[in-house]
């Protein structure tokens, strides 16, 4: 336009800054640039130009440059000051809007924008008591007429305000649009799904329902887990024809949380603009039940689709990883996250929950290399990437690199909580470290004022057991304070077995069969008990148990990864498409460690 000479008049710069906050990346940069244009072809004194330029500096989040031309303005009308007002809303300043309100008052009086901004803000800075002036002041005025204002101030009631509060001023709107109800239902599907019924059935003789209404009451009763309620809006959607993309997604995570996984992967495929918010639901309702290895392939599909990942997809994904043991697959995702989330993002909840499970994946697939590796390059390291690092020391039986950490993270000033001590007891139990394990129980109580809770006796329990001290293991039991429950009972039941204990067994188990009466672990392990001194007639006796109450173990399982893919086995399972040529495959094993297996006479002696 300027390279053809066309003359601007006063309407052209604000329609420009209008395109500038309507742009993806809305930048001050642009703005300043068209200000300094309208300034020098003297547009810089029009009260429209000057009022959009507050309004896009002030959303630009450059409320200093917005208030310099509000204050430069020769006229003000009521949308400079509601402009203004808003940009200091924007910067999170509540108090600085309330003062820029009162002198506008002095000025003229405002209309029900500025009142709307004012509530908006208040709702999102949390100002309860700005809030409930402003609905006082609204009231006074007369000004509570306005459709927009009434939910304003609903929306600070149902954010902050007590349930008295909001049903109190919900009862006084004499029209409620569908706006009001669509609140209220988002308000009441925090507290059950069965209010947020009856004011979806109460909404229907009012206003008709949109699919946003439909999509937050489906999100409640999934929440709740309500699958009758669900199914009844399911058909009530179908009936009338509201069934879009957003709400067949909310649908699918609606019947992945209760459980039925089947509906969810019908919806997912009859969506026929798939998104990264569908994929990202179907991706997490694949993990919630258990098909660790759906989500992936949903994953890798994603990836082919070149879908936005997320750092949340990434994470779930990644403990889908840490669950299979699919170490390749991890490495995957740490590259891409590398690449693609750890240099372009701020460093908030988000990424460090990320960089977390990463972590948690190597050690769980059994990389503890990496994921001291990986634990090292974090720049943010929180109680949980410590205690997590603590943790996988201690399961892969390094107790002593587990207090060395365990001392570095006191240095570096961070204080533990429970769960790091549970994890560093568990370290000292798995290597064997019993003072140094008494002595973390000690300074846990004396030092850090920590009560010790059930895990953590358990933790004592364990340590003193695995090294032979029953009795002081029993003893631990008898003089807590806590009621001791079948995990502080299992844990001395199975270290009388590895040494021996009979009597101190039998009494263990005795006190598990009244808890869980009907657990066929317990019963398995009482019986190797009573089978390690002998006592064949008393197996026998467990064993008739076991089979009048019909308690069976569940099969074991295994797997392994190849090449991407993880495949799983189950014990007696003759189901795998290579049955033959694996037990092919055992049966040479076998032979070839036959015969490399040396005499009894030849073997070298374990005192050497």
């Amino acid at each position: 336009m300027r390279e053809e000479g066309v003359n601007h008049d006063r309407f052209t710069f604000p329609i420009v800054n209008r395109a500038v906050l309507l742009s993806v990346t809305a930048d001050a940069k642009f703005a300043k640039i068209i200000h300094c244009v309208a300034v020098k072809m003297g547009f810089g004194f029009d009260l429209y130009f000057g009022n959009t330029m507050v309004d896009v500096y002030g959303k630009c989040w450059c409320f200093s440059d917005a208030y310099k031309v509000f204050e430069g303005m020769l006229e003000r009308d009521v949308v400079s000051w509601t402009s203004v007002i808003s940009g200091c809303v924007c910067e999170g300043n509540i108090a600085g809007a309330f003062s820029l309100f009162k002198k506008m008052r002095t000025e003229m009086e405002p209309n029900s924008v500025t009142l709307i901004v004012l509530l908006q803000g208040c709702s999102k800075l949390g100002s309860l008591i700005g809030g409930r002036q402003m609905h006082a002041y609204v009231m006074k005025g007369g000004l509570l007429v306005d459709g927009s204002v009434q939910n304003s101030v609903l929306r600070i009631y149902t954010s902050m305000g007590t349930v008295e509060e909001v049903e109190t001023f919900s009862s006084e709107i004499r029209r409620r649009d569908i706006v009001s109800w669509n609140t209220l239902i988002s308000y009441y599907s925090l507290r059950g799904d069965a209010e947020v019924a009856e004011v979806f059935s109460k909404m229907q003789d009012e206003v008709m329902v949109s699919t946003e209404t439909l999509t937050l009451t489906i999100s409640a009763f999934a929440k709740s887990g309500n699958l009758s309620q669900g199914e009844k809006l399911h058909c009530f959607a179908i009936k009338l024809g509201l069934y879009d993309d957003a709400f067949q997604t909310s649908l699918l995570d609606f019947y992945a949380k209760c459980g039925m996984l089947k509906n969810s992967v019908l919806l997912f495929k009859r969506i026929s603009s798939r998104n990264t918010v569908t994929c990202s639901a179907m991706l997490s309702g694949y993990i919630q039940n258990g098909f660790y290895t759906e989500a992936i392939a949903l994953f890798k599909e994603m990836q082919a689709a070149c879908l936005h990942r997320r750092p949340e997809i990434l994470g779930n994904i990644v403990n889908s990883c840490t669950h299979l043991g699919g170490l390749r697959v991890g490495k995957e995702i740490h590259g891409y996250s590398i690449r693609n989330v750890f240099q372009n993002h701020e460093k908030d909840g988000t990424y460090v929950e990320l960089e977390t499970s990463i972590l948690n994946m190597y050690i769980r697939c059994g990389s503890i290399s990496s994921a001291r590796m990986c634990f090292n390059r974090m720049l943010v390291k929180d109680i949980v990437a410590w205690t997590s690092m603590i943790e996988g020391y201690g399961t892969h039986g390094r107790g002593f690199d587990a207090l060395k950490l365990f001392d570095q993270m006191l240095e570096d000033g961070v204080t533990p909580n429970s769960v790091t001590f549970l994890s560093l007891l568990a370290a000292c139990s798995h290597s064997g470290l019993v003072s140094e394990g008494c002595g973390v129980f000690h300074s846990m109580k004396w030092r850090f004022n920590i009560e010790p809770d059930l895990d953590h006796y358990t933790c004592m329990v364990d340590l003193l057991g695995r090294a032979g001290k029953l009795k002081e293991a029993l003893a631990v039991i008898l003089k807590m304070m806590a009621f001791p429950d079948s995990h502080i009972w299992g844990a001395l039941l199975a270290a009388s077995r590895v040494h021996e204990y009979g009597k101190i067994g039998e009494y263990a188990a005795q006190q598990l069969l009244k808890l869980e009466p009907d657990n066929v672990g317990y019963h398995t392990l009482l019986s190797n008990v009573q089978a390690s001194t002998g006592r064949w007639a008393e197996v026998e006796e467990v064993r008739r148990v076991m089979c009048r109450k019909d308690l069976k173990k569940q099969p074991g399982w295994s797997y392994i990864e190849e090449n991407g893919h993880i495949y799983c086995f189950v014990c007696g399972d003759k189901s795998h498409n290579q049955f033959c040529a694996l037990m092919e495959e055992l049966e040479v094993l076998a032979r070839y460690q036959s015969y490399f297996e040396l005499p009894e006479q030849l073997q070298p002696s374990k005192t050497c």
